[in-house]
């Protein structure tokens, strides 16, 4: 895309997205990092890669074995 793009043209799409980026409302991580945290606890008991898939619903399981003669 950037090929067919005149070097103005570039540089009229960084400033839009640099206008963009100035307007964005920035959060401080200590702020967020705990709202990360208990989200993450929170959901961490439906979570099948800590809890675990039961045989029976697991949809990767083999369905059968392999038979060499």
């Amino acid at each position: 895309m950037a090929r067919d793009m005149s070097d103005k043209d570039i540089l009229k799409m960084e400033i839009d997205q640099l206008k963009i980026e100035v307007n964005t409302t920035r959060t401080a991580v200590s702020a967020t990092a705990t709202e990360i945290i208990a989200f993450v606890e929170e959901k961490s008991a439906e979570d099948p890669l800590i809890k675990g898939v039961p045989e029976d619903k697991n949809p990767f399981k083999e369905k059968g074995g392999c038979i060499i003669t």
